[in-house]
């Protein structure tokens, strides 16, 4: 259609408008009815087109509102350009809603003095998005994978959506496309929402929350009670950006409740490490506005700060009141280019006389804050201390005989204490002498003997004030000693604790690098068998390496303990009151000791190459390198853990596990167990199998892991110091293990302890049938080889019935060789539930086991909470059995998914017939050259050249996924995937595998 062809239909388009404001709104509602309708889209917006050039100039704009109840014009973004390096952005306004003034161009502005990163593929949210320009500005300049613009007048919903059409569309009606082939309408999304209640009854988690949201000077009780609908009244809908109900909170006072409601849903939906970012203006006093988020938890900063004039419809004189009866004082400055603060009393007397008063508008960014201390989660305190101790290697260690009880029983009597004053750690088993809590004994015994590592606790008396523990830091780092100093029997959960020497001293001084805080909640009078403990330093490279530890020999701490202690500090320090003054920055105290112990040489190697979880508090991985699953958690298994929690007095038969395991392993694998068989529980496998790789160290044997193993436990046997022999696997063969190549192994090995995974292989997916692992045991057998059986990663098979091996075992005469290990949380797709188990009928081996103390035991809860779920599964319970076959089948269709993008991307991939992981090899991209200007991990420039060893880097560099490399998977140039993300982060994992693709080629 040509223009002419418009101009009768823009008449009356006009005459519409002329009626009135609702008129108006009337027949722009029709017009985005056609450009919501593909088929009438292009002509709508060709209509728009058309409409803007009637009003080209200014004044001609401004005359279009007054005279047609709309404006047309064009928003300067100039140096915040976009992608497609637009200058400006074309918004449309009706009377109704919230025109954007300077109050808006300020806060775009404060977002542009974040990196570019800040929004790039995040999912955010602006609250009172009005007409919707700031979220297309968003959306265009920086990329982010969705924007909601939320609002909670309807008509600007409608308007924001128009708005959005004009700009995802060229003037010819033609869709334009950003550098991923996306337009603005596969990024923005606008909806009526109260604050954040869309994203919170969906389930929306957000990245980024920003908002440009008025403060409330004259907060009207009964501005809320009517009906909002896009039919009421202009003026009314006009003033809900000026006016709304009070909030209930202490900014009421100042205008500021509605901020504060946002800043409270938004805890509820942000990611950790998200980031808000509001506009505040700064009449209540910048002390004020840095208060409202503080007092929440969070940091603040402020990015970009300016004066506007006070509009002149706004009646300030509610503010004069509040100063009238409160010893507070607003600020206001006379005109733009005052910079001495004046009240509101002041500045309204001013006011009325004719003068034009300002006021400070600031940008704020804020985070929840992170502990100043780094802090590792451990199971319990023997754990910490244990994992500690292996660390470090020392060669001799003194340590709290109260603490001493939970440690290997031949620390404790070896006394290979010669050269203990060496540098260098020892490569034998250490040796721990026991030593009196009392301080002054315990310093004489430091001085004489000169360990490389004290572990102690501090007498009652003692633990008053500092001064004890401040005389253990001076001789510590006098004599070269670390030093872990446990304070669990003096921290109470209690909203009025007893005085307690340590915290004084941390609440004014960093600690020392040689030093670090143990702490075990032990006295819980509600769960008495739960515990979980942690470990403070503020030494970057100490909560490192014991971060890695704790994750490489216990697995991650189970989130249900930490859940329940995280409530329970929450609510106690609800009770804090407001510190006046700021917080002092901290830093690691670096004061010159005498050369302290290192980290033993071999556990720092295994540590930096065993692939583990990669932490980033600055941008959101995705992790498709992690044994466990984010899909939602099936109802019966929610019931289940509720119920546990809220029983009382359970009775001992309620919480014993073992009948229904012994009737689980025999219908699942047909695993024999008897009145002679041992059942061990602990919070996860993990844990349990590292006690194993113990007891085969101490029976002087090797452990035999078939090239494709899981990375995990292969690298907690070499921090444990394990003789490891590699068996040999055939790409042909699925990298399974076979009789033949297992029997060339066990020919040449002595004592051998021979590792399997199965049914479930992790990590390429594939199963071992009955026949492949009776001929594996059968060879076993012959050259009477312990076996350990992983069965954790198993329960997920697609379609694969199970084993049952009854048979085999009564005639090879297996039952003392075999020990079997097991889990949960993949079987029942649980999430954050854990629950390890290990079967054994060697009393010997099981006497073995027992001596290595400290294991994780799962507490009443969990043990009730699997009982219940066993039962379940063992009276074939229907909704319980349809839920996880219905997550099996999304795991089947994702591993689908999976290959076909991997394969049309250029990898090779072992297609998986269970689990949560695969296997695929990179083969299109081995010797291509990567570079990055800007580096996902730190925004640094990166090149290299691909190979095996550096895959893992370069795509993590590249896109944020995170992956394990043929180093993890033990097969040579595979690299292992996991599956069972959530549905969001799942696609965006498939997005920067062919991210990934497109920028090496």
């Amino acid at each position: 259609m040509e223009e002419k062809d418009f101009v009768g239909p823009i008449n009356e388009f006009l005459k519409q408008c002329e009626q009135s404001g609702d008129s108006a709104y009337s027949a722009f509602r029709s017009l985005l009815e056609k450009l919501e309708d593909p088929i009438t889209r292009a002509e709508a917006r060709i209509f728009l087109s058309h409409l803007q050039k009637r009003f080209t100039s200014k004044e001609a704009t401004e005359d279009c509102l007054r005279t047609y109840n709309f404006r047309i014009q064009d928003i300067v973004i100039e140096q915040y350009e976009g992608y497609k390096r637009r200058k400006k952005l074309t918004m449309m306004v009706i009377p109704s809603i919230f025109i954007p003034e300077d109050w808006s161009f300020t806060f775009y502005e404060g977002l542009n003095r974040h990196p570019d990163s800040i929004f790039k593929d995040k999912t955010v949210a602006e609250l009172g998005c009005g007409n919707g320009w700031i979220s297309i500005a968003i959306a265009e300049k920086w990329s982010p994978l969705k924007v909601f613009g939320l609002d909670i007048n309807p008509r600007a919903i409608k308007v924001s959506w128009i708005n959005l059409y004009l700009n995802a569309l060229d003037e010819n009606g033609q869709p334009i496309y950003d550098g991923e082939n996306k337009t603005l309408l596969d990024r923005v999304e606008f909806h009526e929402s109260d604050l954040l209640a869309y994203c919170r009854d969906r389930g929306i988690q957000l990245e980024r929350i920003v908002g440009c949201i008025p403060q409330i000077l004259n907060p009207n009780p009964d501005a809320m009670s009517k009906m909002i609908t896009e039919n009421a009244s202009e003026e009314f809908l006009y003033s809900l950006s000026n006016y709304c109900a009070l909030q209930g909170f202490v900014e009421d006072q100042f205008g500021l409740g509605l901020i504060a409601r946002a800043v409270e849903e938004g805890i509820s939906v942000i990611k950790p490490m998200g980031i808000m970012i509001f506009n505040m203006g700064g009449r209540p006093g910048q002390a004020v506005c840095k208060r409202l988020f503080e007092r929440r938890g969070f940091h603040v900063n402020k990015l970009w700060q300016t004066k506007v004039i006070q509009a002149a419809d706004t009646d300030i004189s509610a503010l004069v009141e509040i100063e009238k009866n409160s010893p507070h004082r607003f600020e206001f400055f006379m005109g733009l280019a005052g910079d001495q603060p004046i009240c509101a009393r002041t500045a309204w007397a001013y006011g009325e006389a004719g003068g034009r008063i300002s006021h400070a508008l600031s940008v704020y960014s804020c985070q929840l804050r992170q502990p100043n201390q780094n802090i590792v989660i451990f199971p319990s305190r023997a754990v910490a201390i244990e994992n500690a101790l292996r660390l470090f290697s020392p060669r001799l260690a003194i340590i709290d005989e109260n603490l001493t009880r939970h440690l290997p029983r031949q620390w404790l009597t070896s006394l290979n204490i010669e050269n203990a004053e060496t540098d260098q750690p020892s490569a034998d088993v250490l040796t721990v002498i026991e030593a009196p809590r009392q301080s002054d004994l315990m310093i004489e015994l430091i001085k004489k003997l000169k360990p490389q590592v004290v572990v102690t606790g501090m007498a009652q008396f003692e633990a008053i004030t500092s001064s004890a523990f401040e005389h253990l830091l001076d001789t510590t780092r006098a004599i070269g000693s670390r030093l872990f100093l446990d304070i669990s029997d003096h921290f109470e959960l209690s909203s009025l604790p007893s005085p307690n020497g340590v915290f004084k001293y941390l609440a004014g001084t960093s600690l020392p690098s040689h030093a670090a805080i143990i702490c075990g909640l032990l006295k819980n009078q509600v769960y008495s068998d739960l515990e979980v403990a942690f470990v403070i330093s503020e030494e970057e490279s100490i909560f490192k390496a014991l971060s890695k530890t704790v994750e490489l020999l216990e697995g991650n701490t189970a989130l249900i303990s930490q859940y329940y202690y995280g409530c329970i500090l929450y609510e106690l320090l609800a009770f804090q009151l407001a510190d006046r003054h700021p917080s002092p920055e901290r830093g690691c105290d670096k004061a010159e000791t005498v050369e302290m112990i290192g980290f033993s040489s071999s556990a720092i190697s295994v540590l930096d190459t065993a692939e583990l979880s990669i932490d980033d508090k600055e941008n959101s991985l995705l992790h498709m390198d992690v044994d466990q699953s984010f899909l939602p958690i099936p109802s019966p298994i929610k019931a289940a853990i509720f119920e546990s929690f809220a029983r009382q007095n359970m009775a001992e038969s309620e919480t014993d596990v073992a009948p229904s395991l012994r009737e689980f392993i025999k219908a699942a694998y047909g695993f024999p167990s008897d009145s002679n068989t041992e059942f061990i529980y602990s919070d996860c496998p993990q844990s349990l199998f590292n006690k194993l790789v113990l007891c085969c160290i101490h029976e002087g044997g090797t452990l035999c892991f078939p090239s494709g193993s899981n990375g995990n436990y292969v690298s907690a046997a070499k921090f444990l110091k394990a003789n490891i022999v590699d068996i040999p696997t055939e790409s042909e063969l699925g990298f399974k293990l076979t009789e033949n190549a297992l029997t060339n192994v066990l020919q040449t090995v002595k004592k051998p302890w021979v590792y399997i995974s199965g049914p479930t292989i992790n990590p390429t997916g594939l199963i071992y049938s009955n026949e492949e692992i009776e001929s594996i045991l059968s060879s076993c057998a012959k050259f009477g080889a312990r076996v350990v059986l992983d069965t954790s990663f198993s329960g997920l098979e697609f379609n694969f019935e199970g084993w049952d091996l009854e048979d085999s075992f009564r005639k090879l005469n297996l039952d003392l060789r075999v020990c079997l290990l097991g889990g949960l949380s993949l079987k029942m797709l649980a999430g954050g539930f854990t629950f390890g188990f290990l079967v054994m009928a060697d009393p010997c081996l099981v006497d073995e086991l027992y001596s290595f103390s400290g294991l994780s035991k799962p507490h009443s809860t969990v043990k009730y909470a699997t009982k219940k779920l066993l039962g379940h599964r063992e009276q074939k319970a229907g909704n319980l059995l349809d839920a996880i076959g219905k997550q099996k089948q999304i795991l089947g269709n994702r591993s689908k998914r999976l290959k076909e993008t991997l394969e049309g991307c250029g990898w090779d991939v072992l297609e998986p017939c269970a689990g949560v992981s695969m296997v695929a090899k990179p083969s299109a991209y081995v010797s291509k050259i990567i570079k990055l200007d800007h580096s996902y991990k730190d925004a640094s420039v990166y090149e290299a050249k691909i190979a095996d060893s550096n895959i893992r880097e370069a795509i993590l560099r590249a896109t944020g996924l995170c992956i394990n490399s043929s180093s993890w998977t033990g097969i040579p140039g595979y690299c292992r995937f996991t599956v069972a993300l959530t549905d969001s982060e799942f696609e965006k994992a498939l997005d920067c595998i062919v991210k990934f693709k497109d920028i090496v080629f």
